[in-house]
């Protein structure tokens, strides 16, 4: 999951242009939240096999309050990557940073599905998914639509501008749904007086194996070079209907535009 500005919020960059983090409000981002739903919905369907879902993330200390929301809408416990030597870093160092975290989870207990929301909603980049499978050399099924679990196999329908794919793989397996999966729950009472007990831990780039050289700005494929404020808006043209005319003005102006 990831942690997100507050889309609106009066957001800012950085000196060094990347997205100021702690000075905004955030959330857990819209779009994980449908990730969250599948998960716990997995989970409720697995006929007695005990199913632990564990929220993931990486970000500042405020990221926390990410981890808080999924363990009120019923994940079972929450673990917050949190390092300095994070800020800054592109969809390759932080899908290394989680897939490093998900392989210290999986040495615990076993980790069947990696599941993911289908972008996050500030970067929109859509490709940290396939990038975690990447590093732990897993299979990949993104953008479902519909999610069935039948013992080890997931099968998803993928809609396509065109046509909808129906894609199956054996798991372990990555997992990314999208916001027509199913409407998110909201937390209850008892969820929220809940997930004060649940265990959240705290791991740093040691406890995962990740050396600070290889995340944070310097590791960055990608540089912003420079940023600058949207230009404010300009008053809008007013077509004026004194004479019965207004209707004719407005589709000459529409179609100056090529609006028609």
């Amino acid at each position: 999951m990831k942690y997100v500005p507050d889309a609106t919020a009066d957001r800012h960059f950085e000196s060094d242009h990347t997205v100021d983090r702690s000075g905004v409000p955030g959330l857990l981002s819209e779009l994980d939240e449908y990730a969250v739903e599948q998960a716990l919905q997995l989970k409720e369907k697995a006929d007695g096999e005990e199913v632990t879902v564990t929220a993931l993330t990486v970000g500042p200390e405020e990221a926390a309050d990410a981890i808080k929301k999924a363990l009120q809408m019923g994940a079972d416990k929450g673990v917050h990557v949190v390092d300095d030597a994070i800020a800054g870093s592109d969809y390759v160092s932080t899908s290394l940073v989680l897939a490093k975290a998900v392989e210290k989870l999986g040495a615990e207990t076993p980790v069947d599905l990696v599941m993911c929301g289908m972008a996050s909603t500030d970067a929109s980049g859509s490709v940290v998914p396939a990038m975690i499978a990447e590093h732990l050399d897993l299979p990949q099924v993104t953008l479902g639509s519909v999610i069935e679990r039948q013992g080890d196999q997931v099968r998803i329908k993928r809609d396509g501008d065109t046509s909808t794919e129906v894609i199956g793989a054996t798991t372990p397996l990555v997992l990314s749904v999208t916001d027509q999966s199913g409407e998110a729950r909201y937390p209850s009472f008892k969820g929220i007086m809940a997930a004060k007990k649940k265990p959240l831990e705290s791991w740093s780039l040691a406890d995962i194996g990740v050396d600070a050289s290889e995340v944070g700005i310097e590791a960055s494929w990608t540089l912003v070079e420079s940023t600058e404020e949207r230009p404010p808006r300009t008053a809008g043209e007013i077509v004026a209907d004194e004479d019965g005319s207004g209707a004719k003005a407005l589709v000459d102006f529409l179609a100056s535009k090529k609006f028609i």
